[in-house]
């Protein structure tokens, strides 16, 4: 299968980081599924369910320099691993931060995922 067909695994995660990059939030949205769970690593629960999820990003997206820039990508079975570079605009200034993104892709949705930062550095 190539890496460019919908069936494959890392579609829906390539599609939501694009869809996060425009801060498109439908697009983005549309890569989650209804119960999914959003969790910082490794078991902290931050939002459950699409709607909690949306909300988080709704606030997220109004950040300018928001933009998260793929480092390497790894696909084991349904888990997509992410290594990102993410510029933000925190509370401090504007900076980026890498992180660890663990997605578990199911009926071409992700289902859970798993955020692991690093420390922030501003600018």
């Amino acid at each position: 299968m190539s890496s460019t067909e919908p069936d494959d695994v890392a579609h829906p995660v390539r599609m939501q980081l694009e869809a996060y990059n425009a801060r498109d939030i439908d697009a983005f949205m549309q890569w989650w599924a209804d119960d999914c769970q959003y969790y910082a690593f490794p078991s902290t629960l931050l939002a459950d369910g699409a709607a909690a999820i949306r909300e988080r990003h709704i606030e997220r997206f109004k950040e300018p320099a928001l933009f998260g820039k793929l480092l390497t990508r790894i696909v084991v079975g349904n888990v997509v691993v992410d290594h990102e570079t993410v510029q933000r605009t925190f509370p401090e200034g504007p900076g980026e931060v890498d992180v660890i993104c663990t997605y578990e892709v199911e009926r071409r949705k992700i289902a859970r995922a798993w955020f692991k930062m690093g420390e922030r550095r501003l600018r």
